[in-house]
């Protein structure tokens, strides 16, 4: 289960989703979950997934690498169907017990919501594993220099996203390191109720704590080494500037949005686009 999730991680690869401007691929994204909620019927969801899908395909990240980063939230989804599938109200009951309700309206928002999950986490994942940390970082900043101006440090929360998203894989191995240690000494950790798999996780928490506070302090002391002062003087080996590839992808963009928009005003006015 830990080496199942893909987020924070990048996959090398030469395709022109790799080759886009971090900026654009950073706003793209965001575009692109506001979209989710704008569709608002099953065809609507059906094209989006088939547009996200020729994305994946152009980018040559493996489809099953990609989704093998949804086991990790498998019980989110899970959840999350449960709640609207009892809790929505509808006026075709199917089945009632207390305040639980199965009702035709609570099996569509449930399907609704899952669906919308799963493409929001895979198509985020896109811009995780085509973008590299750096690329990463130098693009939120850009993003976020208007706001300099106003008093926002814009370098420094840039850099603190960015180092956060990088930890994240490095955690993961280590907590898969720590598990395996642990299992090596005779460590169970299926076995037992709920509090004893929870008094199982202390042998794990506590040597990972140790092990990020210690990494923590590292970085710290080599970024003090090399001079780090945030923003102040700083100048960029690689200079970021937009190419022609990236004004078609923004250009794509709008048509998509304009796309997304039309089937949500048609889903309104036509009953059998569900």
């Amino acid at each position: 289960m830990i080496r199942d999730i893909t987020i924070g991680q990048y996959y090398p690869a030469e395709s022109p989703i790799h080759r886009l401007d971090a900026r654009v691929k950073i706003v793209v994204t965001f575009l692109f979950i506001i979209s989710l909620f704008v569709v608002n019927t099953f065809i609507g969801y059906v094209c989006v997934t088939a547009i996200l899908g020729a994305v994946i395909k152009v980018s040559k990240v493996p489809l099953k690498f990609m989704l093998k980063g949804l086991k990790s939230i498998v019980i989110i989804i899970l959840f999350t169907a449960v709640i609207n599938l009892f809790l929505t109200q509808g006026e075709q009951v199917i089945w009632e017990f207390g305040f639980l309700h199965l009702t035709w309206e609570g099996i569509y928002m449930a399907v609704k919501m899952c669906v919308r999950l799963v493409l929001l986490i895979v198509g985020s994942s896109v811009l995780t594993l085509t973008t590299t940390p750096i690329q990463l970082t130098d693009g939120i900043e850009y993003l976020l220099r208007p706001l300099k101006r106003i008093g926002v440090p814009a370098h420094e929360i840039a850099m603190m996203m960015t180092i956060a998203l990088r930890f994240i894989p490095t955690l993961l191995d280590e907590t898969d390191k720590i598990i395996k240690a642990q299992q090596a000494r005779g460590a169970d950790f299926d076995t037992g109720n709920l509090m004893q798999k929870a008094k199982s996780m202390i042998p794990i928490l506590v040597p990972l704590f140790i092990s990020a506070f210690r990494r923590a302090e590292e970085l710290a002391m080599a970024m003090e080494a090399r001079c780090y002062h945030g923003d102040e003087h700083r100048t960029r080996m690689n200079v970021m500037h937009m190419e022609s590839r990236d004004y078609r992808a923004v250009v794509m963009t709008a048509v998509y949005l304009v796309f997304v928009v039309a089937l949500r005003i048609a889903g309104n006015y036509l009953p059998f686009m569900i």
